[in-house]
């Protein structure tokens, strides 16, 4: 049975970049859009990418999104049939920070209004605290039912989580449901707005946030930067593609997916199951390791995911194979962060151009990083993401032919 291509003909990119033309313009530039903010009073001033100057509500950025992928790719709601994957590692975490931060100082005050449950973060409910009338919609797959209504479908509906790994995921599922036949047309993608208390605390106690900014790769690279923003992308079945006159950016070719189950937070050292993940994307996309033209690491710009990378990548390729992480100028979005790196290595495909790897000064790791943009012949192009929990993520994408 022949493998049915799947190609992606549109692309909504939001981060603190700007639109996917915003974004993938400063990339060639090597801006980037990571500045100081202090969005809350507890926390001192840290390098953020923040689309503005307050973390941004996940409900308005995926419809922004996904409205700014169906324009791309000239298609008109109602779609009745069309698949929906949108993960999100947080979800929206920050609003039940916001509940349970308000009901704490209620508590305080002496409210009339009954504590929240401890074991839902749900009132009584014969006295509905006012905080939550509108929980149901704070779940954490509400970026998945947001982007069904806002296409009127009734196609298949889901909700990946997969940490740093979740936008390969959603990625990698939508192009199976295309594949086994259960819808010609799938949105997928992810979307974070992760800068909340709790994960700046989390972060900080694990010492793992940059002070000064973010440099992948670097010597003296400090750690993360987080960000926020995220990627959908509209996948469809070539020949569906092809009937309508579609636009292509490329396809998505294979992947491979593993988990190194060694550690809550730290990748494996040993890379084994690392190496399994890549190993099993060539195989589906019948490549082998020479034939891909350019990798995006995962490239978070701490000490233990950059020095694991740079081994992995030396122990399956050439030392002369192109890469650039872009962290350096969107930050790190978490679990958006694998889509992103698929917009942009289909940016890559579409325009055979290389985006630096911004904020490398002083490669600590021989390896081949684009240090300024630059034109080059692409055919397949690799992006790798790593997730807590051991998360393993590769996904092959290739030319349009």
């Amino acid at each position: 049975m022949d493998v049915i291509d799947v190609v992606v003909t549109g692309i909504g990119l939001r981060c603190c970049l700007g639109n996917l033309s915003q974004t993938w313009q400063s990339l060639l530039k090597g801006a980037s859009g990571i500045k100081y903010h202090q969005p809350f009073q507890d926390f001192p001033l840290y390098p953020m990418g923040l689309m503005e100057h307050q973390p941004i509500s996940l409900t308005d950025l995926t419809q922004t999104t996904l409205a700014d992928a169906l324009i791309d790719a000239h298609l008109e709601v109602p779609l009745p049939d069309c698949g929906v994957v949108i993960g999100s590692s947080r979800g929206y975490q920050g609003i039940w920070e916001e509940f349970a931060r308000q009901n704490h100082q209620i508590s305080l005050d002496k409210s009339p209004y009954p504590p929240l449950s401890p074991s839902l973060g749900l009132s009584d409910s014969r006295n509905p605290h006012p905080l939550l009338s509108h929980w149901l919609d704070t779940l954490p797959h509400q970026s998945s039912i947001i982007a069904a209504r806002q296409l009127q479908t009734t196609g298949i509906v889901s909700s990946p989580m997969a940490a740093c790994g979740t936008g390969l995921w959603a990625i990698f599922q939508a192009v199976e449901l295309i594949r086994q036949g259960r819808c010609e047309r799938a949105i997928a993608g992810s979307l974070e707005s992760p800068i909340t208390p709790l994960t700046l605390a989390g972060f900080q106690k694990m010492g793992a946030l940059a002070k000064t900014g973010c440099y992948p790769f670097d010597l003296h690279r400090e750690g993360l930067v987080l960000g926020e923003g995220g990627a959908i992308l509209v996948l469809e079945s070539a020949e569906v593609a092809a009937k309508r006159g579609a636009s292509v950016y490329g396809k998505i070719l294979g992947f491979g997916f593993t988990c190194d189950g060694d550690h809550l937070s730290a990748p494996a050292t040993d890379n084994k199951m690392a190496q399994i993940a890549i190993k099993h994307a060539l195989e589906r996309s019948q490549l082998r390791p020479q034939d891909v033209d350019y990798i995006h690491p995962h490239g978070t710009s701490t000490r233990l995911n950059d020095d694991r990378e740079a081994r992995l990548i030396q122990s399956l390729f050439s030392p002369n194979v192109p890469l650039s992480s872009t962290k350096g100028a969107t930050a790190h979005t978490l679990g958006a962060s694998g889509a992103i790196a698929v917009a942009i290595g289909l940016m890559t495909l579409r325009y055979q151009q290389l985006p630096p790897c911004v904020g490398l000064q002083t490669p600590e790791f021989d390896l081949n990083f684009v240090r300024r943009s630059r034109l080059a012949s692409l055919n397949h192009v690799l992006c790798l993401g790593f997730g807590f929990g051991g998360q393993n993520g590769a996904i092959l994408l290739g030319v349009n032919r």
